[in-house]
């Protein structure tokens, strides 16, 4: 038997499997989340999905996993009882924060509690200057009187976070080696191995985040890996990264912080994937699921990718009311909108969706299983889009009387509307929701969105595609083969690797290039000695260097491309035309006088990237497919139900064309076509759609059978 590379995605919702065999099948599989446990349902999907498609666990090669556990745990605030340590005169520095505000003209904002109260803060006497030099020793003893009162109040983990600890880490060090000897229970993280920049905020944010969940994360992965190898699991088990890359899981079990988007980025490398090998240089990556809907850019086929990231915000589209946190991250705008978000009337009598989610348990009332309110699945259902005898491919039956009712009794009643205007009413607003944070997200980028085609993933996001790109004034829709799991496809697409990152702050023009070069190469050996324990060959790793740099005098950096080897002159006079290069696209023009300064050198350290030599035409396809039957299904553009043709997805093949409206139907997911555009099928089985040239909106004009 061929050896299989598995992807598993765990969403609030479904769990997602993909199976990928030597030989470039795809093999796709969905079962509902458990909680409060999550990896039950990764084993029982696994185990499921195994015995479906004719594998053992010794027939594994790779899983590659992504979680919002992290994430989720930071956000619900579910760790464990954690203590910090600062530089005397600092311990307030987590509730100053800095002079911004995320809202100039609301005197009443309310800022993100810190993970450590007050009384959890311990300070100690020790002080490091800017250039490393130390100025005042480290009070071993006070450090071991802080530690024996965290004995005292049962604290589980500490950070520890010195004022210039990045330029200069022996006393944090120092604190580590005290811990080990005096509360050996306590879980320490320093931000020199966490964060080892500087901007002292967010630099501590970090690091207690990141003790904050290292237990639990430690629990549940090492739980998993037990369980693998108990039934005869032997290959390589990684963490997917917030950065796009993967890891081993003893490195997530140190740095969990560096895995806390794991999953929803899965989406917009798979979009990546596509967009290479369709040659589409720019994509809207559209991944609704059945908690909530990420969107996100590629562009030029890459990913966009942030070093700054907030979790918890006061505000959903309010930057800076989160917490702090310094990782590399896809950068995606996240809302509570997906299949089982729940709709409600507000206090003002009007309809809103989410962002409260029915979960996998009780679900959606159509689920069957408890749920008494009404979702986006509920609806979509009551709408035609769903065909209740083919969710998750016949596996799981859909109860249409359930969701009619729930729409009625929740939604219809109380706004003084039919059934199907109430179901219309959901799909629409969930549908304007999404396309505003994709507005907000491109437009914080300097995008306009209406040159990104829009990529559709997720269980739900094919169903909303087409309506959320009529807002957005998108003309094109991609949808690739297994939409509904393609996060855990994006999985598999992507190469081991890790992210470091030392900060050194100068004039561009004045560096010391030897202090530079060591640092670089540190760095790199580090990343190096990690991947060839994970088992890639040396002369198969890539070096990726970049520096974050700025005009002397302000605040702000940008990502800036530099050469690898040793720096010299002529790196210098690289590095500075690659900064105006990267300038001049963010704002315009650059100056040719304003002195350079560099703030952070990073280096990212990968493996290959994975060749996946997939299959990508359905065996079962033909160039003029028939529909398998038809439904009544509700389009606003002819305020009615209409006849609408269905067609099974495997029956589509490159050369296919098909006029909306229609239904395409997948085992994993289903493709809502709406009358304005058309479909036609790729060389790689990508359903493209197409506007037509606009809305339609006389029904007069259209000779289909109204029902």
């Amino acid at each position: 038997m061929s050896k299989i590379r598995v992807g598993i995605d765990i969403g609030g919702t479904f769990t997602d499997i993909v199976f990928i065999d030597e030989e470039g099948n795809r093999m796709f599989g969905k079962t509902l989340t458990t909680y409060p446990d999550p990896s039950e349902g990764f084993l029982r999907g696994l185990n499921e999905n195994l015995i479906k498609y004719g594998y053992s666990y010794g027939d594994i090669h790779t899983i590659i996993h992504g979680t919002t556990l992290v994430v989720n745990a930071l956000i619900q605030r579910k760790g464990v009882k954690t203590a910090f340590i600062t530089t005397k005169g600092f311990r307030d520095q987590l509730e100053i924060g800095h002079e911004s505000r995320y809202d100039l003209y609301d005197l009443f904002i309310d800022k993100p509690a810190p993970l450590v109260p007050r009384s959890l803060r311990f300070t100690v006497n020790e002080r490091i200057l800017a250039d490393g030099q130390i100025l005042q020793q480290l009070d071993e003893e006070e450090v071991r009187e802080v530690f024996k009162e965290m004995k005292a109040q049962q604290v589980e983990a500490a950070a520890v976070s010195l004022i210039h600890g990045y330029k200069n880490p022996v006393h944090e060090k120092r604190i580590l080696e005290i811990a080990q000897e005096a509360a050996p229970d306590i879980r320490v993280s320093l931000s020199s191995e966490v964060s080892p920049e500087i901007r002292e905020l967010q630099r501590a944010s970090t690091t207690i985040a990141n003790v904050y969940v290292q237990p639990l994360v430690e629990s549940y992965l090492t739980k998993l890996d037990k369980e693998l190898k108990s039934q005869g699991f032997t290959g390589h088990f990684h963490m997917m990264l917030s950065g796009g890359g993967t890891c081993t899981i003893e490195t997530a079990c140190r740095f969990p912080i560096r895995i806390l988007e794991s999953g929803p980025v899965g989406g917009t490398i798979a979009g990546a994937h596509y967009s290479k090998l369709s040659d589409i240089s720019n994509l809207l990556v559209f991944d609704m699921g059945g908690t909530t809907a990420k969107a996100s850019l590629v562009d030029n086929g890459e990913p966009i990718i942030t070093n700054e990231f907030e979790v918890g915000r006061e505000r959903r589209f309010k930057k800076g009311s989160g917490i702090p946190v310094k990782v590399p991250v896809v950068e995606m705008i996240e809302i509570g909108a997906g299949g089982g978000s729940i709709a409600h009337i507000n206090r003002m009598n009007l309809l809103k969706v989410g962002p409260i989610s029915a979960s996998s348990v009780p679900g959606p009332a159509c689920y069957g299983q408890g749920g008494k309110f009404p979702t986006v699945t509920d609806a979509d259902l009551v709408l035609g889009y769903l065909n209740p005898d083919f969710f998750l491919g016949g596996e799981m039956q859909l109860d249409a009387d359930a969701a009619y009712q729930s729409i009625e009794e929740h939604v219809a009643k109380p706004l003084g509307l039919s059934v199907t205007e109430a179901a219309w009413g959901i799909h629409h607003i969930v549908n304007e929701n999404m396309a505003s944070a994709a507005r907000i997200h491109a437009v914080e980028k300097g995008k306009d969105i209406r040159n990104y085609p829009l990529f559709a993933t997720g269980g739900a996001g094919p169903v909303h595609a087409c309506n959320v790109a009529n807002i957005l004034d998108v003309s094109t829709v991609v949808s690739p083969v297994g939409a509904g799991v393609c996060s855990a496809f994006g999985f598999l697409s992507s190469p081991i690797a890790f992210d470091f990152v030392r900060s050194y702050h100068g004039r561009l023009d004045q560096l010391n290039l030897q202090e530079v070069t060591d640092l670089l190469a540190e760095m790199e050996n580090e990343g190096e000695l990690l991947l060839t324990q994970s088992g890639i060959a040396q002369e198969d790793i890539t070096i990726i260097r970049k520096c974050e740099m700025r005009y002397v005098g302000q605040s702000y950096e940008i990502s800036v491309p530099i050469p690898n080897g040793p720096l010299s002159e002529d790196s210098i006079e690289m590095i500075q035309s690659n900064f105006k290069h990267q300038y001049e696209k963010l704002y315009s023009e650059a100056s040719s006088t304003v002195p350079i300064e560099t703030v952070n050198w990073r280096v990212v350290v990968q493996g290959p990237t994975p060749e996946l030599s997939l299959n990508y035409a359905s065996k079962k396809g033909s160039a003029n497919p028939e529909p398998k039957n038809n439904r009544k299904v509700y389009f606003n553009q002819y305020s009615d139900y209409v006849l609408t043709p269905v067609y099974d997805r495997e029956q589509l093949s490159p050369g296919s064309v098909i006029a909306g409206p229609a239904i395409i139907e997948e085992r994993e997911s289903t493709l809502v076509v709406t009358p304005n555009f058309s479909v036609s099928v790729d060389p790689f089985s990508n359903i493209i759609l197409n506007s037509k040239g606009g809305r339609i909106n006389d029904k007069s004009s259209d000779k289909r059978q109204y029902v």
